[in-house]
C-alpha cells in the first residue's frame, strides 16, 4: 500500500504476525511465498510455492512445535536459514509462539555464533541440514555443546545429526490454532528480533520491537511507492536488520507475494526476473551489470541496498527504467532509502530516520526505527548511543554542496567490511598472529563487496586446517584458501 499518515500509523501499532494474518484473512488463496526453482541444487528439496493459507498453517505449525519443546515465553531463537521460504515461516513462526527471533548471517560459523548467541541467552536454534557444501545443523550442534543455555535444534532437511530434531513435517501436520500470547504492554513495542552489530568493541546484541521493524519497512515502501499487494523479489536474506527490513517488512506491509532468490545464480535470477516484478531487492553494486543485461525492464522499483555506504557517491551511472532506490545499511543501526536522480545515488537526507553529523565528523541516526535499548533487558546499549537519542555509527561524513544533506565519506575505522560481513580489524591481526609463523591477513579494496580478505602463509594446508577447527567464518578460510588453489 501507498501509506499516508493514518496507514502508517495503524501498521506500527501492529506486531508483525498481525500483519500477515490481516494479508491471510483478505487473500487466504493469493500465493505469499516462493522459492527460487533452483533450491534442490543448494538446500535440497523441491521449491515451494505457499498461499497465504498454506504459510499460516506452517507458521502455527512451527509455533506449536516450539511451544511443546517447553521453551518460554520471550526465549530467543536462533535461525540459521538459506533464503527460502522455510527463513520466513520460521521467523514468524517464532513470533507467532510468543518468542524473540534472532537470525544469523548465513557464514557466521562455530565461533561467530556462539560468541553472539552465549552473548543473548538463546535457548533454540532453527537450522537445516545444508546450505550449498556447508552444514548448519552440525554447526548448531557444535554450538549448542559450547553454549549451556541452549536446550533443542531443530532443521528442515535430510540426514540431520543425531540429537537434531526434524522439521519438515510441519508442511503437512494437522491444522493447529494458535491465539496471539498476552502481553501486559502495547504488543507492538514487545521485542520481536535481536540482530547482531559488529563494532571495534565486538559483537553488540541490537533488540527491536514490532513497531521499529515496520517503520523500516514502512521506509522503503513510501519512497519506492509500492502499492498495496506488490509483488516483491528478494536476494537479500533475513540474517540481518537490512534483511528484515528491505524483504520481511515490506512484504508484510503490502500483503503481496515474496519471491525469493538465494545467493547469486545467473541463469535462474534470469528466469524469475522475466516475470512483472513491482520490487527487486538486491545488493547495490551488481545493478549496472543487470541493468546493462536487460534484466531490470520488468520492475517497478530496484531497493539497492548499500552494505558499504561510503561507495555510494562513487556508484557508476546506472540507465535503469525501474524507480531505484538507494538503501544505505549502517550495520545493524538503521538504513536510510532515498530515491535516484539523474542515474547515480543522491545526497542523505532525512525521512523515517532523522541524520545529523556529530562533533567528530560521523554519522549519528535518530528516529523510530533506530534502538537504543540494550539487550538482554538490562544491559548497556548501543556503545555509540548518547543522551538525546542519537546513535553514531561510526562512518565519517560531510556535507554535500547544498549544506542540508549528506555525503558517507569513509568506513568506520577498525571494521572490516566484505559484503554483509564485519569484522572487527583488531580481531583479524590477532588471529593472524596465532596461526604460525609469517602467516598474515589483511583487508584490501574489492569493487562489489567494498572490501575482501587475503591470506598469505608459507605453509597454507595447515592454516586452512587450523581456521577450520576454531570454527572462523568461511570468508577468513577463503582468504587462504584461493592463494593455496592458485
Amino acid at each position: 500500500m501507498i501509506l499516508d499518515h493514518s496507514d502508517t500509523a495503524s501498521a506500527l501499532a501492529a506486531t508483525l504476525d498481525d500483519l500477515f494474518r490481516r494479508a491471510g484473512v483478505r487473500r487466504p488463496q493469493a500465493l505469499a511465498l516462493a522459492d527460487p526453482d533452483n533450491r534442490e541444487r543448494f538446500a535440497g528439496g523441491t521449491a515451494r510455492r505457499l498461499t497465504y493459507a498454506q504459510a499460516d498453517r506452517v507458521i502455527s505449525a512451527i509455533a506449536a512445535r516450539l511451544r511443546r519443546l517447553d521453551l518460554p515465553t520471550d526465549a530467543v531463537v536462533a535461525l540459521q536459514l538459506p533464503n527460502t521460504v522455510e527463513s520466513v515461516l520460521s521467523l514468524l513462526g517464532v513470533l507467532r509462539a510468543g518468542m524473540i527471533a534472532a537470525p544469523l548471517p548465513l557464514l557466521w560459523q562455530r565461533a561467530d555464533a556462539t560468541a553472539a548467541l552465549r552473548a543473548v541467552g538463546a535457548r533454540a536454534i532453527l537450522t537445516c541440514g545444508r546450505i550449498g557444501a556447508a552444514a548448519p545443523a552440525e554447526v548448531a550442534a557444535q554450538v549448542a555443546a559450547e553454549v549451556f543455555s541452549i536446550r533443542h535444534i531443530c532443521a528442515f532437511g535430510a540426514t540431520l545429526p543425531d540429537g537434531v530434531s526434524p522439521l519438515d513435517d510441519v508442511f503437512t501436520a494437522e491444522a493447529d490454532t494458535i491465539g496471539a500470547i498476552a502481553r501486559l504492554a502495547e504488543p507492538a513495542g514487545h521485542i520481536a528480533a535481536v540482530t547482531f552489530d559488529v563494532t571495534a568493541g565486538g559483537i553488540v546484541p541490537m533488540a527491536r520491537n514490532h513497531r521499529q521493524l515496520i517503520a523500516a519497512g514502512a521506509a522503503v515502501c513510501e519512497e519506492a511507492k509500492l502499492a498495496q499487494d506488490a509483488n516483491i523479489l528478494s536476494t537479500v536474506p533475513l540474517g540481518s536488520f537490512a534483511g528484515l527490513a528491505l524483504t520481511l517488512a515490506p512484504w508484510l506491509i503490502n500483503g503481496g507475494m515474496l519471491e525469493l532468490h538465494h545467493g547469486f545464480d545467473a541463469a535462474t535470477f534470469a528466469i524469475q526476473a522475466e516475470s512483472r516484478r513491482d520490487a527487486l531487492v538486491l545488493p547495490a553494486p551488481v545493478l549496472p551489470r543487470l541493468a546493462e543485461a536487460r534484466m531490470l525492464d520488468n520492475v517497478g522499483a530496484v531497493l539497492a541496498l548499500w552494505r558499504a555506504p561510503e561507495r555510494m557517491q562513487r556508484a557508476e551511472p546506472c540507465s535503469a527504467h525501474a524507480a531505484v532506490i538507494d538503501v544505505a545499511s549502517f550495520g545493524e543501526i538503521a538504513i536510510a532509502a532515498t530515491r535516484r536522480e539523474a542515474g547515480v545515488p543522491a545526497p542523505l537526507s532525512s525521512g523515517m530516520v532523522e541524520l545529523a553529523r556529530s562533533a567528530a565528523g560521523t554519522l549519528t541516526l535518530h528516529g523510530p526505527m533506530v534502538p537504543l535499548a540494550g539487550f538482554p533487558l538490562g544491559a548497556k546499549p548501543h556503545p555509540g548511543a548518547n543522551a538525546a537519542g542519537f546513535v553514531d555509527s561510526g562512518y565519517p561524513c560531510r556535507f554535500a554542496i547544498d549544506a542540508q544533506t549528506l555525503i558517507v565519506a569513509g568506513p568506520p575505522p577498525g571494521i572490516a567490511s566484505i559484503g554483509g560481513y564485519r569484522f572487527v580489524a583488531g580481531a583479524l591481526d590477532a588471529l593472524a598472529d596465532g596461526l604460525e609463523a609469517d602467516a598474515t591477513l589483511v583487508v584490501l579494496p574489492h569493487e562489489l563487496t567494498g572490501e575482501r580478505l587475503a591470506g598469505h602463509a608459507p605453509d597454507r594446508g595447515p592454516v586452512v586446517q587450523e581456521l577450520e577447527r576454531r570454527g572462523v567464518n568461511p570468508l577468513i578460510v577463503g582468504a587462504f584458501r584461493r592463494q593455496q588453489a592458485a
